[in-house]
């Protein structure tokens, strides 16, 4: 069994879910010094992740994210705090991804 599972619905479709992943990674990347892969698939994507005692991945869907990651020994005894941390990171980049784009204004005539 994993040491983190963190699952979230969403209604963005694949293409923002997807846009959403990359970011994810990127900042796992610069943040966490995590070297991060995304396979790429006609329905989901995968983003696959690891560094030294962290191994994970994350299903991309057009409905939901599915992240699990197991936890070395000597960062198990921290797995709240970072899976807090992922929640946390997560969750903002699905409520700035989620936000409706500002219609223009209208014309007065």
């Amino acid at each position: 069994m994993p040491d983190i599972h963190i699952h979230r619905a969403h209604t963005l479709g694949l293409a923002k879910a997807r846009k959403i992943a990359w970011q994810w990674a990127e900042a796992a990347e610069e943040k966490f010094e995590m070297e991060c892969t995304v396979i790429e698939g006609d329905e989901s994507d995968t983003v696959e992740f690891t560094r030294s005692g962290v191994k994970g991945q994350l299903l991309v869907a057009a409905d939901q994210f599915d992240l699990t990651a197991r936890l070395g020994l000597l960062l198990s005894a921290f797995s709240k705090t970072i899976e807090a941390e992922i929640e946390k990171n997560l969750d903002a980049l699905l409520v700035a991804g989620g936000k409706p784009k500002k219609a223009a204004a209208a014309k007065k005539k």
